[in-house]
């Protein structure tokens, strides 16, 4: 039984392969994690970024190797890029990835002890930026309060 999607809290996912067994081998997993929604596929790049402007994905995971264009072309493109997890066939890009600022690289056949791994440490550093917004909302509630709360009258003399 798949277990519901928060969908509000839900991270946007859009995967983007030319593969489609890849797509969907990577889709499975995913739906075990209700703190990511897959809310698109696309097959090649140009549709990738149709999804991305579309939907406003938090998190893409991106093949690199693609029909016309590479995954790193279409991140060029990108007004703004999402995260971007690449899942791909080749070694030799990794480098590259990092210094497009991915959040993984991750070798196909993807292995997915690693990839529940990875999700987790996702999940988890979404949890640790909430609690980071949440207690910069109330101090800053705090200072609001302190600046309109009456000043203290101190005794002259």
């Amino acid at each position: 039984m798949k277990k519901p999607k928060a969908r509000n809290m839900a991270k946007k996912a859009i995967i983007i392969d030319d593969e489609r067994l890849a797509r969907n081998e990577l889709r499975k997993p995913l739906s075990d994690y209700p703190e990511i929604e897959v809310v698109a596929e696309a097959a090649n790049a140009g549709e990738g970024i149709d999804r991305i402007e579309e939907l406003h994905p938090d998190i893409i995971f991106l093949d690199i190797q693609m029909p016309g264009k590479t995954g790193f072309d279409m991140l060029a493109e990108l007004d703004r890029a999402p995260e971007v997890i690449f899942t791909t066939a080749y070694d030799e890009y990794a480098l590259r990835a990092f210094e497009v600022n991915a959040l993984d690289y991750l070798l196909k056949p993807i292995d997915l002890d690693l990839l529940r791994n990875r999700l987790a440490r996702i999940v988890e550093s979404r949890r640790d930026k909430e609690a980071l917004k949440q207690a910069q909302d109330l101090t800053l509630k705090a200072i609001e309060n302190a600046a309109h709360a009456p000043k203290p009258v101190l005794p002259q003399g």
